[in-house]
């Protein structure tokens, strides 16, 4: 079990340890878990977390707890009948008020949605979105956050068109003249951003054999690779967010010949095979927002290590971050492609 402060998971659980209101014995789903010291303290054998982002499940199923991908099927929410619903949203507003429709849904007569969000990231908003789909809704704040609770939730819904309307707010959508399909709350989840399009415009054309895409998000390189490289055979794709990776095979299975394979996996955590060439674009921040350069750093090692004699790794990243120390030593030819907007294209080539 993690042991560093999360304020805003606590501040979540603060109406169950003040006794504002009682833990229920009946079954239990939390949208957007994260595990932690004031989970805790609560009998847990009817949780089940939903948790997209993989570093994230894997703390979770660690701690023994039950976990599953992100669930897009309304039908099944509205049958769900969950006593309790305990909701982090996302900051993407979005994807935000199709979480507390779920959670509404979800709720059986009765029930109660719990919700907690820092100020910082929409507190006042996600309010606001509670009490239009629940009614009623009490407050507390702390830790520079605000927990909100419903009261018991009648059979019928509240504002039945709302709900069913915001349940399909973050649902796939064509984008780029429907050449893809994509959802709010993914990263970039409505264009091509600026780096991969600069990776993308200066990807080699004679990739060939297993190559893999580090942080695949919704597709955008991995189509790039294949259109460009009709000698590569097979294509894994790494990404730590599910719904992200859904869509990438959505947007691939019928496009290309080569073998495909999905991996919700943390990349940080090294890679299962070895490859002829590594493509990435890798976050440089996790979760929250701060900059995270070690993460494109922990990227960077596992592509030398996965890596076959000789094969080539093709990275593109913000300027500024430091990784060329790390490439150096990790790689026998390091060369700058293109420094543009921001961004630099790097490729290394592991020794032969």
């Amino acid at each position: 079990m993690p042991s560093a402060s999360d304020p805003v998971l606590e501040t979540l659980l603060l109406p169950f340890a003040e006794g504002n209101l009682a833990w229920p014995p009946g079954r239990i789903r939390f949208l957007g878990a994260r595990d932690g010291w004031p989970l805790r303290r609560f009998a847990l054998h009817a949780l089940t977390c939903e948790q997209p982002f993989r570093p994230l499940a894997e703390v979770l199923e660690r701690g023994g707890l039950h976990v599953v991908p992100p669930q897009d099927d309304a039908v099944a929410d509205r049958a769900a009948g969950d006593a309790l619903v305990l909701v982090l949203p996302p900051r993407q507003r979005e994807q935000a008020r199709t979480l507390l429709a779920r959670a509404v849904a979800r709720a059986t007569p009765g029930g109660r949605v719990v919700v907690c969000v820092a100020n910082s990231e929409g507190a006042r908003a996600a309010q606001g979105d509670l009490a239009q789909l629940a009614g009623t809704v009490d407050v507390r704040t702390k830790h520079h956050a605000r927990v909100l609770w419903t009261a018991p939730l009648p059979a019928d819904a509240h504002a039945p068109a709302l709900l069913e309307a915001w349940l399909q707010l973050d649902a796939p959508q064509p984008i780029l003249d429907g050449r893809f399909v994509s959802r709010p709350g993914v990263f970039a989840w409505d264009r091509v951003d600026a780096a991969s399009a600069l990776l993308a415009e200066h990807l080699p054309t004679d990739l060939a054999g297993h190559v893999a895409d580090l942080g695949a998000g919704w597709g955008f390189l991995a189509d790039a690779v294949l259109r460009r490289n009709r000698a590569v055979t097979a294509l894994d794709l790494f990404e730590g967010d599910a719904r992200a990776l859904a869509l990438a095979q959505r947007n691939l299975a019928a496009r290309h010949a080569a073998a495909l394979a999905y991996h919700w996996h943390d990349v940080t955590a090294g890679l299962p095979s070895r490859y002829d060439a590594i493509v990435s674009n890798p976050p440089f921040h996790a979760s929250a927002r701060d900059a995270r350069p070690d993460i494109g750093r922990d990227f960077i090692a596992a592509a030398a290590d996965a890596l076959r004699p000789g094969g080539r790794f093709w990275l593109v990243a913000n300027r500024h971050l430091p990784y060329e120390q790390t490439l150096a030593a990790r790689f026998a030819r390091v060369t700058t492609h293109a420094q543009r907007d921001g961004f630099k294209v790097i490729e290394a080539v592991a020794a032969a």
